[in-house]
């Protein structure tokens, strides 16, 4: 039945997201930018993690998104005392049968919101590991497929570290993207607080605009949207940048560069951003703002770097201007 699906073209794809957009709305007042970002992860099949300070409706906009598509989705409160089996399951001793039966975890949904991640151990983190790359789990001697489509949406606070647990490299770079999340306006938030105060916010519900089939649909369109050889150039000219700083003015500034798994991410999220703005070829316009999404967690500042109070977000600036556009 999939493989009927007909892809969806970039006009349809824009309206729908427009859809999607005035659906949020309801609930959630700007962020347009991080909506943008969730829905590109959506339709490139990747991982999203968010980055910001408490009380900057992270949480309140994955449920928002999820409440607008007709797709399973689970919470999970990242805890320190968190397990494994906690996320992704265990075998459990039936004594009635003699024998273990496998109880499936919060991981077996369609999207999946790891609230304050790094709250939890490494162990914990560990286990997400094969589920975001290979979209399968194993319990016990058993592997089992994870539903399609699969998406990790992960929260983190970046200012508060009693408690927390950085997330390995290993984990970071199976993200497709990294949004940082910034305050609002001074005009979204006067709105804000006339919303919460009128109590409007709960009082109006979200209805269902993207249903699988649908989903199945943009994907497909994605993937046929036109890219040029040349675009394939400028991003892996921008990654190789990454590995080496000191062609353009930043020796001893990074400590790794961008792996490969970057050059793949940015051409689909590119692609995926194009198409949702109702583009029918993506344009180096495309590439250069979604770089910074792609890169940030993925580049890794040198100690030197560190000292000197110079981010992965000012070397990717750095590179950015440097790499020829073509």
């Amino acid at each position: 039945m999939q493989a009927e699906v007909s892809p969806i073209t970039a006009s349809e794809a824009h309206k729908i997201v427009e859809a999607i957009h005035l659906e949020i709305a309801k609930q959630i007042v700007g962020q347009g930018r991080l909506i943008e970002r969730l829905l590109v992860a959506l339709l490139a099949n990747g991982h999203l993690l968010i980055e910001g300070v408490p009380g900057l409706a992270k949480t309140k906009t994955l449920t928002a998104l999820s409440a607008s598509l007709n797709l399973k989705m689970q919470r999970v409160q990242f805890t320190p005392d968190l397990l494994p089996s906690d996320l992704v399951g265990t075998e459990v001793y039936r004594p009635q049968t003699a024998e273990f039966a496998v109880r499936q975890g919060p991981v077996f949904t369609n999207i999946l919101l790891a609230d304050e991640i790094n709250r939890a151990p490494a162990k914990v983190q560990s286990a997400l590991l094969q589920a975001m790359q290979e979209r399968c789990v194993t319990i016990g001697e058993s592997t089992f497929k994870l539903p399609d489509p699969f998406l990790v949406l992960a929260t983190q606070n970046p200012i508060e570290q009693e408690g927390t647990y950085p997330l390995p490299e290993a984990q970071l770079d199976r993200f497709l993207l990294k949004v940082v999340v910034s305050y609002p306006s001074f005009d979204e938030e006067l709105q804000i607080v006339k919303r919460v105060a009128n109590e409007v916010t709960e009082s109006q519900p979200i209805n269902r605009v993207l249903n699988p089939e649908q989903l199945l649909g943009l994907r497909r369109g994605v993937a046929e949207l036109y890219v040029d050889d040349r675009l394939d150039r400028y991003i892996v000219s921008i990654i190789h940048a990454s590995r080496e700083p000191e062609r353009y003015g930043l020796k001893g500034m990074v400590e790794w560069g961008a792996s490969p798994r970057a050059s793949i991410a940015m051409k689909v999220a590119a692609r995926a951003l194009a198409y949702l703005r109702g583009k029918a070829f993506v344009t180096p316009e495309e590439v250069k703002e979604i770089a910074p999404d792609v890169l940030r967690h993925r580049i890794l500042p040198s100690f030197e770097a560190e000292a000197r109070s110079i981010t992965s977000g000012q070397i990717i600036e750095t590179l950015l201007r440097s790499v020829t556009i073509p």
